[in-house]
């Protein structure tokens, strides 16, 4: 491979657009971040403060809310996509309300995931929408369909309510030409949205990549199942479109199998991850006539290594095919240099009311302990530049 590198450690670039007093409070956070055990106890606080109706919104408002989401409504997130824009990094709106459990819920959530298509519609600085099946669907049904149960009547009813809102995104998003990502979840109920995101790729990706699906590479299936969803995808005249992730749900998928007693689905070790994860950046990379994806990754190896295998191949860093993202609030450094190198990348800006995304925000910080190295790597990058600053 001819020597190609991107300088993930340009600080200037990754913190260009975030004043002192921003840099220093981030720096704050990520330093709270890096201890498991604060981490503990700042989640478990924010669970019971919550539990009792204590006026806490405010604060994680203020801190983490700040740093890791947009706002609480599209309104209250458009001057970070203005400012990302500037940067020529795209911004992708993440409804991130969690824990819902009834219909009337579930049709709110699918009507707010097509407000954000509508926001998107013709506006480049908005490459994709996203969502989660379970924002639209119970758990319980997801379950069962992932295992092929028989549904009641009623069951019948859910399954066919949670296909018809589905459908509804997919095909708003279609009709407008909106790329919409389907995100992954837990491996017992996606089967399930596995077997509904094939069916919208085949029915709306007929001439271009409309819909996305999920692919977590911490699964030891993750790899071959890449390879057969486009060998079928190439069968049935659909272009299969795929972001592809490490994963968000580890402990929990462990915990699971060992409780239930049976095989974990999840990889042995990081090492046995990087290999599925970067062996399919390859595989996708070597069948873009056919395939379109996302490398979704904070892992600055993986990103240097994909950003190469296009210098090597001679590809545009914009090709129409491939794009990089990263969660905002995370990994600046990766998505500044690549944007400042013309590649084609976004950021994930998850928004909602500051109570229901308290899931996700604490999610969030518990998979930043688990990451190894991960905040520490952040806290380094945020001290350079203050030290460039001349702030340390």
């Amino acid at each position: 491979m001819s020597e190609f590198k991107l300088d993930f450690r340009d600080t200037a670039t990754a913190f260009a657009d975030k004043s002192d007093a921003e840099l220093r409070e981030k720096y704050r956070l990520f330093k709270l971040l890096n201890s498991p055990f604060l981490n503990a106890i700042g989640t478990r606080i924010t669970r019971f403060a919550l539990s009792l109706g204590l006026p806490v919104e405010g604060l994680i408002k203020e801190t983490i809310f700040e740093q890791f989401c947009g706002g609480e409504t599209i309104g209250e997130c458009e001057p970070v996509v203005e400012k990302l824009g500037r940067a020529h990094i795209g911004t992708i709106l993440d409804y991130s309300v969690e824990g819902k459990a009834t219909e009337a819920d579930f049709d709110n959530t699918r009507d707010e995931i097509i407000k954000t298509i509508e926001r998107a519609k013709n506006d480049p600085t908005i490459p994709f929408a996203v969502f989660k099946v379970t924002g639209v669907a119970p758990l319980g049904t997801l379950e069962k369909l992932s295992k092929k149960r028989k549904l009641d009547a009623k069951g019948q009813a859910k399954c066919e309510r949670i296909h018809t809102r589905v459908n509804e995104i997919c095909e708003f998003a279609h009709s407008l030409g909106q790329p919409v990502f389907i995100d992954a979840e837990e491996s017992w109920i996606q089967d399930a949205i596995d077997r509904l995101a094939t069916e919208m790729m085949e029915k709306y990706n007929r001439r271009s990549p409309i819909v996305f699906n999920t692919l977590q590479m911490y699964r030891t299936d993750r790899l071959q199942y890449l390879r057969d969803a486009r060998k079928q995808a190439k069968s049935d005249g659909y272009i299969l479109a795929v972001k592809l992730v490490r994963g968000a749900y580890m402990e929990k998928e462990r915990d699971r199998a060992n409780e239930m007693g049976y095989e974990s689905p999840i990889q042995p070790d990081k090492k046995a991850t990087d290999r599925d994860y970067n062996a399919a950046l390859e595989y996708c990379i070597d069948h873009l006539d056919d395939l379109a994806f996302v490398a979704g990754t904070h892992n600055e190896r993986s990103t240097q290594l994909l950003a190469q295998m296009m210098h090597q191949r001679g590809l545009k860093h914009d090709h129409p095919h491939i794009f990089y993202s990263q969660l905002y609030g995370m990994s600046d450094n990766l998505t500044y240099v690549l944007a400042k190198n013309g590649y084609s990348v976004s950021k994930y800006l998850p928004y909602g009311p500051v109570a229901d995304t308290i899931p996700y925000l604490i999610r969030r910080a518990q998979e930043n302990t688990s990451v190894t190295g991960q905040v520490s790597r952040e806290l380094e990058l945020i001290a350079l530049e203050l030290e460039r600053r001349r702030l340390a």
